[in-house]
């Protein structure tokens, strides 16, 4: 993946094959947050209940996870519209139970239940100029990545100059704690679904294609999806 706000091509990194900021100058937040002007205010104000689903009810789903390798602190879920809660819902589809559908269009990502029924998360997505769509498949994974910027990123943005060499893995790191790396016909796309501790980012395009989930919603999306599974990339 290519980005000039937030994430980018991992350069090495993952279970199956090593591919591929924090306070200070680089700071995680302005990475995937902001665009031109770093930090956006990405105010997403919203009502008390989503199809059922009450605040106090969604500060539960989006509770802390303390046993992981860096503890993953709770989701301010008054940041998030309600219509981006994780909940099932209905959506026919022919595709195959764990097949994995990105509407970016919605800020929506799917992951095919079957029987009629998707569980549906809210996402971020890529920003015009860099949307991308069709049909790919999970061709690694990664937990607690390495980031390393591309290139592309460090021409547009020489501060990342300083992690081309790697950034390590933790909270500040841009990939966050899952991802999931896109493959066509053998070969990496640059495009991933990542994961996020930036709740104003959700249901926006703040992106350079990639696609963020919440990080308690992408750990609950990874350990589900094997290496292999069908990704499908709608168009905007």
């Amino acid at each position: 993946m290519i980005m000039d706000g937030g994430i980018a091509d991992t350069g090495e990194m993952d279970e199956a094959a090593k591919p591929g900021l924090g306070s200070g100058l680089l700071s995680r937040r302005s990475f995937l947050v902001g665009s031109a002007a770093g930090l956006g205010a990405l105010g997403l104000a919203g009502c008390a209940t989503s199809g059922g689903m009450s605040r106090a009810e969604a500060a539960r789903l989006y509770a802390a996870v303390p046993e992981e390798k860096f503890p993953i602190p709770a989701v301010d879920v008054s940041k998030i519209d309600p219509k981006y809660y994780r909940r099932k819902v209905q959506y026919p589809s022919k595709e195959a139970v764990g097949t994995i559908i990105v509407d970016p269009s919605k800020y929506y990502v799917y992951r095919i239940e079957g029987e009629g029924i998707a569980t549906r998360y809210g996402a971020n997505v890529g920003r015009q100029g860099f949307l991308w769509h069709g049909d790919a498949y999970v061709g690694r994974k990664a937990e607690w990545p390495v980031w390393t910027p591309p290139k592309e990123m460090i021409a547009r943005q020489p501060e990342a100059a300083k992690y081309a060499g790697g950034m390590p893995p933790g909270l500040n790191n841009p990939l966050g704690a899952r991802t999931l790396y896109l493959y066509q016909n053998g070969k990496y796309t640059l495009y991933t679904l990542y994961s996020t501790i930036i709740p104003q980012s959700i249901g926006s395009g703040v992106t350079s294609g990639c696609t963020g989930l919440l990080t308690q919603d992408m750990l609950h999306l990874y350990g589900q999806t094997p290496v292999g599974t069908k990704v499908v990339v709608l168009p905007a």
